[in-house]
């Protein structure tokens, strides 16, 4: 088989939803000698980007796109580790967290796979997070992309500590901050010094990109 086959397989494998498949694609890849880099990026990342496409143009919807993202981290398992350290050195850092009072975290899961299906190294911080624990790992770990959400409107006010304690971290010219979630607006973002807010977790990678990748 190819090596154009099995970079087809491996993009066919996230598009198509088949999770139960992926592991077993990604080995065959790294037996083929495929670097494990492009493996990812013209295999896993393009079928990710279909399915972005799609979820985008409304062609699929949130089930679909979760079965997706099982499929590419199923592949990422195997292709991640087989990767020499020092090709991840200058990848780009990001977080994602649901802010301290919410638990809902399907949005922040869908940016999350999308962050890293772009070639982002993505600290999940999960839900109900403090924000003096955003703050202190944002800092601590260099995050270049940090992405809040929120569904509940009580809980909008964490994500405006969270900017402030990093602001008062010193750290803030550092770190491009997007949010989102129902409640929250472009005013909301613009007021809490926010640098963005999107409702769509494809548009919200896209903008990051043209301000990290340029």
């Amino acid at each position: 088989m190819s090596k154009e086959e099995i970079l087809r397989e491996l993009s066919e494998v996230v598009s198509g939803c088949r999770p139960d498949d992926a592991a077993g694609i990604a080995r065959k890849a790294l037996d083929a000698g495929i670097d494990p880099v492009e493996a990812i990026n013209e295999g896993l990342v393009v079928g990710m980007g279909v399915i972005g496409d799609n979820y985008a143009d409304k062609k699929i919807y949130l089930p679909q796109v979760l079965v997706a993202a099982h499929a590419m981290y199923e592949g990422l398992d195997v292709l991640l580790p087989a990767i020499p350290k020092g090709d991840l050195a200058d990848a780009k850092r990001a977080s994602t967290a649901v802010v301290m009072g919410d638990v809902h975290d399907i949005g922040k899961n869908l940016v999350k796979t999308m962050l890293t299906a772009s070639g982002y190294i993505v600290s999940d911080l999960g839900k109900d997070v403090p924000p003096q624990v955003i703050a202190d790992s944002t800092k601590s770990e260099g995050i270049s992309v940090l992405c809040l959400s929120t569904l509940m409107t009580p809980t909008m006010d964490n994500m405006a500590k969270a900017v402030e304690l990093i602001r008062d971290s010193g750290y803030r010219d550092n770190v491009l901050i997007t949010i989102g979630g129902p409640p929250t607006t472009e005013a909301f973002a613009e007021e809490i010094g926010a640098d963005h807010r999107d409702d769509n977790s494809t548009a919200a990678v896209k903008y990051i990109d043209s301000r990290i990748k340029g």
